[in-house]
């Protein structure tokens, strides 16, 4: 049923101008609130977000800001996108699809390196504003010879963005809990036992003579994402056709 049939306003912020055809010039703009947001969830966490705190960074009222985003929802809308506004992205892919895909994953995964709250928001409220259709649209250019449907191509797109956000969510909590030698340490201790039991025989060849991978985060990230964007790159050459 359309809006002007049931006289409600859009539920989705990107379907609500942002200002009104006649009036004064609004004295704020929601790029500035989603401004303030980020810099207050980057410095708190997401917890630490709230219209009181987004109004005293821009000398405002608090029930004034309400004018331009009505629902915490909405401006947890207006963050992502605006973090979505941080890839650099080229106007064109350039040909080589493995390497565009694995710089459009490093770009992500250093946004959310930056605002290491986005992952677990990204998880739970996908983000659809202008800046994550563009992102999108570079993905589908990227895949635009690939013989797939758009529905499977987006349901790669998800994939790898998923991916993404799985990653930077582990390393955020390998710098909570993980990262302590302590830590470390029991975890060693605990397979070790695991595996002297003879319980998990394929765990214990997992380990014997297998040399130790290069745990570096980074190293650690080109090498799994390099895996999502085989499995990506091999459904593009293996479908017959789109169906």
């Amino acid at each position: 049923m359309s809006n002007e049939m049931t006289n409600e306003r859009p539920e989705l912020i990107w379907l609500r101008p942002e200002r009104a055809a006649r009036g004064p010039a609004p004295a704020h703009s929601r790029a500035a609130i989603a401004a303030a947001a980020i810099a207050l969830a980057d410095a708190e966490g997401l917890a630490g977000v709230s219209m009181r705190k987004i109004a005293a960074a821009l000398g405002a009222g608090t029930m004034s800001l309400y004018t331009y985003v009505p629902k915490k929802e909405h401006l947890f809308d207006l963050m992502l996108d605006a973090v979505a506004g941080e890839w650099r992205l080229p106007e064109a892919p350039t040909g080589d699809q493995r390497a565009d895909l694995h710089e459009f994953a490093r770009q992500g995964l250093a946004a959310m390196r930056r605002h290491p709250w986005v992952p677990g928001l990204v998880l739970t409220r996908p983000s659809i504003g202008p800046n994550s259709l563009r992102c999108t649209e570079y993905f589908l250019a990227v895949m635009s010879e690939a013989k797939l449907s758009g529905g499977t191509k987006m349901e790669l797109f998800a994939m790898l963005n998923g991916y993404v956000c799985q990653f930077a969510q582990w390393e955020a909590n390998q710098r909570d809990v993980g990262g302590s030698a302590q830590w470390q340490a029991e975890l060693a201790a605990y397979l070790g036992m695991a595996v002297a039991t003879g319980d998990y025989p394929n765990l214990a060849a997992a380990f014997i003579g297998s040399e130790a991978p290069d745990l570096d985060a980074d190293a650690v990230f080109e090498r799994s994402v390099g895996r999502v964007i085989d499995l990506i790159l091999s459904q593009a050459t293996s479908a017959p056709s789109a169906h």
